[in-house]
């Protein structure tokens, strides 16, 4: 049985090696970032224009405790806030994947093909037909955005209860949300294989839980900041891969390296 804490770290690890990895590629890194920059800008006005109106909001959705004990009042419609600022973030994070991606496709796989290379062992090019592969990815980013929509829902639930809401809301749409979010990561790796089923990821993530993780909460929570998402997506791509890789039991192989001239 695999030591629970090494797993965890080992998933933070795969993080970090994506950053290592791109480090030394500026050009690839600057360019991976320019999809998540686009991408923030739109999503940042979003969570703005929500914060700006989070009181209204409250009240809207609670005018059953007009009536009641200001204590009582201020404890619902907090939770209600916290609430839907998670919920909101949830889907951001999920949507901000599935748009990043689809912006940034050509050059997330290059980067997921980089660290494949770097890496040894690199698959051979899977060929799949343009039309196929781009209906797939619609129904399987649709499917996820749904997953997540529903992952909202509980959690909107969870922030009614009194005191323990605003607690265990967060934390559930971070644990249930990275999980999510892993399954879009670890796809180009995944995809390069012919294992072009959501089912295919999750039984292999389900063999790791804890290496899952311990990769995608940490990303989750990063790339729920305006603009600091911009520097993690690129190298959540290349931790992404490098996580897959270990999921399938893929031994590293470096390529030698030249001589210099």
């Amino acid at each position: 049985m695999a030591n629970p804490v090494r797993e965890v770290f080992g998933g933070v690890g795969a993080l970090m090696r994506g950053f290592g990895l791109l480090v030394r590629r500026p050009r690839l890194f600057l360019l991976g970032a320019l999809p998540a920059l686009v991408t923030s800008l739109l999503f940042l006005a979003v969570i703005v224009v929500l914060i700006v109106n989070l009181t209204d909001l409250a009240a809207w959705a609670t005018p059953f405790a007009d009536d009641w004990d200001p204590v009582w009042q201020g404890l619902v419609r907090g939770a209600v806030a916290v609430a839907a600022v998670v919920v909101t973030v949830l889907l951001m994070v999920v949507a901000f994947t599935t748009v990043t991606l689809a912006l940034g496709s050509p050059i997330y796989d290059l980067i997921g093909e980089q660290v494949e290379k770097e890496l040894g062992n690199a698959p051979e090019e899977f060929d799949e037909p343009l039309w196929s592969s781009a209906v797939r990815a619609v129904r399987q980013s649709l499917g996820i955005v749904a997953a997540s929509l529903a992952v909202g829902v509980l959690v909107f639930a969870v922030g009614f209860v009194p005191l323990v809401g605003p607690v265990v809301g967060p934390v559930l749409a971070a644990v249930l949300g990275g999980w999510l979010l892993g399954i879009e990561m670890v796809a180009g790796a995944f995809d390069r294989r012919g294992m072009l089923t959501i089912g295919e990821r999750r039984r292999a993530m389900g063999t790791r839980r804890l290496r899952v993780l311990g990769f995608s909460v940490p990303t989750y929570l990063l790339l729920a900041i305006p603009f600091v998402a911009v520097a993690v997506f690129p190298a959540a791509i290349a931790g992404g891969t490098l996580l897959a890789r270990e999921l399938l039991g893929v031994p590293e192989a470096p390529q030698p390296q030249a001589p210099p001239a």
